[in-house]
């Protein structure tokens, strides 16, 4: 699966609904409306499966993924894989914007507010990067945004049931919850679960209180 070293490239969400949100690459991350997409922008402006990035030993391309809208580079729209450069902006059908670093070792560290300092436990999220480790060992290729989304929620809540209008609000939007089927959020669940039992098969840590809605359950850690 890989290893993060400080050489991993990042993604920086500027202008647009992702505004100040961050992603360490790996090879394969889609970008797209798709929930489902490991980047998920929520505009009907941007195509389900939008744009592509490819990792490789000689650094990231970016490829359009025939998208309606397209995908631009420093004001320019690709029409064949773009090789990206550290401090490259990359724009999204126009409806978000990101600048691309080309190593985290470059990246200025903020301070952590209060509600993203990390909780104790066996599962820790670092809400710059987007990264979660269960003990030493990171969850790589990195969650989706929404699967993200789902266990940053649960992650802040620990001690308390969430139920589910606040589940998809959440993932999904205000706006584009309505729709959303029990099985949707069902699915979504089952891979967040898959992806974590494949580094802790031990621990079931996503417990579901029928008819209330979902609850963390997240061990000490075992130094």
């Amino acid at each position: 699966m890989g290893k993060t070293t400080e050489d991993t490239p990042i993604l920086v969400a500027q202008t647009g609904p992702l505004n100040g949100q961050r992603w360490a690459l790996f090879d394969g991350v889609i970008v797209g409306r798709e929930p489902g997409c490991d980047i998920f922008i929520p505009s009907r402006q941007v195509s389900r499966h939008h744009a592509r990035f490819v990792v490789d030993a000689d650094g990231v391309t970016l490829e359009d993924l025939g998208s309606k809208n397209g995908t631009h580079r420093n004001g320019r729209e690709i029409d064949g894989p773009a090789r990206l450069q550290d401090g490259d902006i990359i724009s999204i059908a126009l409806a978000q914007q990101f600048v691309f670093v080309s190593s985290d070792a470059t990246m200025p560290l903020e301070p952590l507010s209060e509600e993203h300092q990390p909780l104790p436990g066996m599962l820790r999220l670092e809400a710059r990067s987007r990264r979660v480790w269960i003990g030493k060992q990171e969850i790589l290729p990195p969650l989706s945004l929404s699967q993200y989304s789902l266990l940053e929620l649960l992650y802040r809540n620990q001690g308390r049931v969430v139920d589910r209008k606040e589940l998809v609000e959440t993932v999904w939007g205000e706006d584009e919850s309505i729709g959303v089927s029990e099985q949707a959020l069902d699915a979504l669940v089952r891979r967040l679960r898959d992806r974590i039992a494949a580094i802790d098969p031990t621990h079931a840590y996503i417990i579901t209180i029928r008819g209330h809605g979902l609850r963390l359950d997240n061990p000490d850690r075992e130094d």
